[in-house]
């Protein structure tokens, strides 16, 4: 099961990775368009115009998409803010077992958000909900990845809990071990 976990949150981080360097394609080619455009000018050409219509909304539910996608990898790097102040100062036990009521607490965050999402992005299918730009871009679909990355998140949490629970040490850390470690 720790397997299929880990791969579980390393897709969620590809998945992130991929949809930040579609982010940066569209960018690159939009840039190349206009530099094509200012070229053909300088030549007393006509410019080709070539343009990403409504870049702005694909860029925003990219965006979107990979912060939601990339939050349980994130949190098995050990790469979420955490304020250890309190969890410190107490002995061992006690402090495991708080880590695990909060990340228990998270995780009920993360489930009503998923939930929530979920009802969002089922409306926007049931209504065919589209983005307002030049092309019209089925609000279920970025409202769906966003509900896939909170659920994810909520799972990574519940393992984070558990694993707390059993006497184990969660991937995020183990990840702030080792950087610490390192430092």
């Amino acid at each position: 099961m720790r397997r299929f976990l880990d791969r579980l949150y390393d897709a969620g981080l590809w998945l992130s990775a991929i949809t930040f360097g579609l982010i940066a394609v569209l960018v690159a080619l939009q840039i190349a368009g206009r530099l094509l455009d200012r070229a053909a000018l300088a030549l007393s050409l006509s410019p080709p115009g070539l343009t990403i219509p409504s870049l702005a909304e694909f860029g925003a539910f990219f965006f979107a998409a990979a912060v939601f996608l990339g939050l349980a990898g994130t949190l098995q790097a050990g790469g979420h803010v955490r304020v250890k102040l309190v969890t410190q100062a107490l002995p061992e036990r006690v402090a495991r077992w708080l880590g695990a009521l909060v990340a228990l607490a998270a995780a009920a965050l993360a489930v009503f958000a998923t939930w929530s999402s979920a009802l969002q992005a089922l409306d926007s299918y049931q209504f065919d909900s589209v983005s307002y730009g030049v092309i019209p871009i089925p609000l279920a679909i970025p409202q769906g990845v966003m509900t896939l990355g909170l659920a994810l998140f909520a799972v990574a949490l519940v393992d984070a809990a558990v694993t707390l629970a059993r006497g184990g040490t969660p991937g995020h850390l183990a990840a702030e071990a080792a950087t610490e470690e390192a430092n």
